[in-house]
């Protein structure tokens, strides 16, 4: 596997900034820019140059650091065609279906709407990685601000189609508020169990629980799950479609 190397840190109450790297082409783009000041730190301490800067979506805890960053850099900001009005100082709009190329890599774009309308991922198939924004958390998933939830359980379903092993990077740190939730869902799930001790250890640490794994999620996130018998029950919905019994998990986290 070609090695792309990968450099998370936090930044602001609970973002995570993304920094990744091709050595060879010595091309680095930021994912999404939350905060201007923490992103050129890093890349000065790396001693990176920082190409490009990859929105996932026009919020401004994504994007607040855009044009700072730009300024700095000379950057091209690339974001969702569908927002393209809402994100500071974006040079291309993408969408669905296209590539980016990066070094010894192809960047391939995803629409997840939900979160927002025009929401978008970036996988890398040879690093095994994807970088999905605000749209899928470590045993959770985004607020539906703008989309619907059938149209939000599209997007998961897109990115639970993804190959297995491929490590996930998301927006933010929720993964202990997550794991408290999902065991309120799925209680007897041992795999979830087990998972929310490790993360209460590694927050008492106070280290990250991102990147996170598909497979992992597809065993403990009970918004990927919506199909499971055990969960059903739990929600008195045992015959209902899987996306309304993702929306019924979504209403009572809004709620939690």
């Amino acid at each position: 596997m070609v090695k792309l190397e990968i450099e998370q840190f936090p930044c602001l109450s609970d973002n995570y900034a993304v920094l990744i790297h091709d050595a060879e082409s010595g091309l680095t783009a930021s994912i999404d820019a939350p905060d201007a000041k923490a992103i050129l730190e890093r890349l000065n301490a790396k001693g990176w140059r920082l190409t490009h800067i990859l929105n996932t979506h026009h919020h401004g805890d994504h994007t607040g650091g855009n044009l700072g960053v730009k300024e700095a850099t000379g950057c091209t900001i690339i974001g969702p065609r569908e927002e393209a009005d809402r994100i500071p100082g974006i040079d291309r709009g993408v969408a669905e279906g296209d590539k980016i190329p990066f070094g010894a890599f192809k960047i391939k774009v995803l629409d997840i709407p939900g979160h927002t309308v025009g929401h978008v991922g970036y996988w890398v198939p040879e690093a095994r990685v994807a970088f999905v924004g605000d749209t899928l958390f470590a045993m959770g998933a985004g607020r539906i601000f703008e989309g619907s939830a059938e149209m939000m359980w599209n997007s998961l379903k897109k990115l639970m189609e993804l190959p297995r092993d491929t490590e996930i990077y998301c927006g933010h740190e929720y993964t202990a508020a997550n794991a408290r939730f999902a065991l309120s869902i799925d209680p007897d799930n041992t795999a979830l169990q087990n998972r929310a001790k490790e993360v209460d250890l590694l927050r008492d640490k106070g280290r990250a629980t991102l990147p996170t794994r598909l497979d992992r999620e597809l065993e403990t996130n009970p918004f990927l799950r919506p199909h499971v018998t055990a969960i059903r029950a739990k929600l008195g919905m045992p015959y209902a479609p899987d996306w309304k019994v993702f929306a019924e998990i979504r209403e009572r986290k809004n709620k939690a």
